[in-house]
């Protein structure tokens, strides 16, 4: 038995990993335990808990490995100040002394902090207890670890890479090819040019957090229009037909400062960023649409060029770029691959899980069967070897299992955890067999509830996909009010999403394929759509906000796009058993579906998590595995502080 332990860490979403001969065991961010949102700290409890779930201890590790390589950084980080001074002085002050003191010295950081998964202070100390620290240290550069992570777990025998973030080392996109076990990156893009840098600039400009808002610049996006979009092509950047950039840096201050943008950037729009928490304004939905349209031709010019350079018919993606569902949603529907597969972990908390697929493949030349290839051995088996089409080519194979199980690596709880835990603190609920609460929560969406969820093991990765999630009714046109205002806490602005059935998800969106991720944008079909009156059609900008626009009102955005997930039994039973039960009962095969937290909150990962989440909030039900617990019969909370005084604004 092979054991791996990917880590990332320092920078934003620490993770870690744990890979046994080859298969993905555990995998969780760091942020879920400690609840520092995007905590970029070592991830020392999410190890913690990837061993335990193999029951193996530190001692027994093979090897290690870290998602990029820290003396690249440091080179590219030193000849950027160099080639800046002496504006990039007062950033050069502030990084020097931390990668003085730590981040040059990796391994004796990296062998020190895993010593704290064994309860000791340090690797000495661990030693004197009777650990052994024998596993090999290996480090992936970033780029080729994001790109692990898109395509060893992909259902695909072959396909075409593309990493899209804003930096590692010095590379900001790659494209590679993946072929059975091997890798191969073929070009980069390389700092500072860069279309992830680029979008966070506009998040920064349109005040929201780097790193954290760039999901709401997609979201607010089309309530604007995109009137910026020529002036940003003629200022700030060329695109080339490859996708490639060339950045006008005079109006970005991210490589010589600690900001995104200067003074020049905000006289050419207009005036300084936009302060946090103070009102959205139509310039700021503006900006959103424009660097939206701009991210969208950039990301189709490149996976056009992948497809052309590679000639291969299948895409992996991978990078915070990729989490960018409505370029994706573009790329699936005009760019001539026959299937793309997104890594759902895409930013740098998948860089652990790749280093660690990345060393069993690449380092010790483990062989990969994929489950296209499987998929074409069971066809051969069955007879179906006539299958490919005249010629010569298979026919797009959508909807076979990928190397993720569902990205559900997280941990979960017994049904004797879940009863220790509200017996101990004496909390009301009832308890249900497991066939009997599918229509039990089903009754419950019908009847307008709005229901916490926590069952099976947590996501990893950003999205909530039914294993720690809010769910709704998406037919009821005040949901998406009331979960962003009086759940969320949060912009009203902001959409929701909808986990449809598999087996239903052409009949209301203009998708027939998997997207078990969250991580496609299709619109409802013209069929569920309601007809607008000449008044609605003319309204503008956020008043665009409350108009029923679909059946699904909840989750149908302003333009009728929708970030949908799939849900298929296999993945998750009791999570498509729900829907199951709703669809039976209202005819709609699909629930609202967001992550269960609060603003500035990382997702819940214990029954305390989830129960403190449920009663800081005005949702109605808990459900804790079988046990379901209502708002109104538990204790008053005894907390008296604002949940904002704990979790900062993303």
């Amino acid at each position: 038995m092979v054991s791996i332990l990917g880590i990332s860490a320092f920078y934003h979403d620490s993770a870690a990993c744990l890979v046994v001969d080859g298969e993905i065991v555990a995998a969780a961010q760091e942020e879920r335990f400690t609840r520092v949102k995007h905590d970029q700290n070592f991830p020392v409890q999410a190890a913690r808990y990837c061993l335990a779930e193999a029951n193996l201890s530190i001692d027994q590790l093979d090897y290690v490995g870290f998602y990029d390589k820290p003396l690249l950084k440091f080179d590219r980080l030193l000849e950027t100040y160099l080639d800046y001074a002496p504006a990039g002085f007062s950033s050069f002050l502030k990084a020097l002394p931390l990668w003085m003191k730590e981040k040059l010295w990796m391994p004796d950081l990296i062998r020190t902090e895993l010593a704290k998964t064994t309860g000791e202070t340090d690797e000495r100390a661990a030693k004197k207890a009777g650990k052994k620290f024998e596993w090999q240290l290996l480090f992936g550069d970033h780029h080729e670890s994001h790109a692990a992570s898109a395509f060893y777990p992909s259902p695909f025998a072959a396909a075409a890479i593309l990493t899209i973030d804003g930096v590692g080392e010095w590379a900001t996109s790659s494209l590679g090819v993946g072929k059975g076990n091997e890798l191969t990156l073929l070009k980069e893009l390389r700092f500072p040019d860069s279309l992830g840098l680029l979008y966070s600039a506009f998040t920064y400009y349109t005040g929201f957090r780097v790193n954290s808002g760039e999901y709401k610049v997609m979201g607010l996006a089309p309530y604007g229009e995109p009137k910026y979009v020529a002036l940003i092509k003629d200022k700030l950047l060329e695109v080339r037909d490859d996708g490639s950039l060339k950045m006008n840096h005079e109006y970005f201050s991210y490589s010589a400062g600690l900001r995104m943008t200067n003074r020049a950037f905000a006289k050419l729009f207009g005036g300084p960023a936009r302060r946090p928490e103070s009102p959205i304004t139509q310039k700021e939905m503006d900006l959103a649409r424009s660097i939206q349209v701009i991210t969208e031709e950039v990301m189709l010019k490149m996976t056009h060029f992948a497809h052309q350079e590679t000639g291969l018919n299948k895409l992996c993606l991978a990078g915070g770029v990729a989490l960018n569902c409505v370029a994706n949603g573009r790329v699936l529907r005009e760019v001539p691959f026959e299937d793309i597969w997104i890594q759902p972990a895409a930013g740098d908390a998948g860089g652990a899980l790749g280093v660690a697929l990345a060393i069993w493949h690449r380092y010790l030349g483990k062989p990969r069967v994929s489950a296209e290839t499987q998929n074409t051995w069971q066809s051969a088996r069955a007879g179906n070897e006539g299958a490919a089409q005249p010629n010569g080519v298979a026919p797009a194979l959508t909807n076979y299992a990928d190397g993720m199980k569902g990205s559900y690596l997280g941990p979960a709880n017994t049904a004797a955890e879940i009863e220790e835990f509200l017996r101990g603190r004496q909390l009301p609920f009832r308890g249900y067999s497991r066939a009997e609460l599918p229509g039990v929560v089903a009754g419950l969406l019908a009847a307008g509830k709005v229901i916490g969820l926590h069952q099976g093991r947590m996501e990893f990765g950003p999205r909530a996909l039914g294993g720690r999630s809010i769910i709704g009714d998406p037919r009821s046109a005040q949901m998406q009010a009331t979960m962003n205002l009086k759940i969320k806490y949060r912009e009203s602005f902001r959409p929701f999403a909808p986990s449809v059935l598999r087996e239903h998800v052409a009949d209301w969106f203009d998708l027939d394929a998997d997207s078990p991720y969250m991580l496609l944008v299709a619109d409802v079909t013209e069929a569920r759509r309601r007809k607008m009156s000449a008044a609605e059609e003319a309204l503008w900008g956020i008043e665009k906000l409350n108009v029923r626009r679909s059946e699904i009102p909840a989750v149908t955005h302003v333009d009728y796009s929708a970030r949908i997930q799939t849900v298929r039994r296999e993945t998750n039973p009791l999570y498509w058993e729900i829907i199951e039960a709703f669809r039976q009962l209202t005819g709609c095969p699909l629930v609202v579906n967001t992550s269960f937290n609060v603003r500035g909150e990382p997702i819940v990962c214990t029954p305390q998590d989830s129960y403190r989440c449920f009663m800081r909030t005005e949702m109605d039900v808990l459900v804790l595995e079988t046990c379901v617990l209502l708002k109104e019969e538990q204790p008053k909370s005894a907390e008296n502080y604002d949940w904002k005084q704990e979790f900062k604004a993303d």
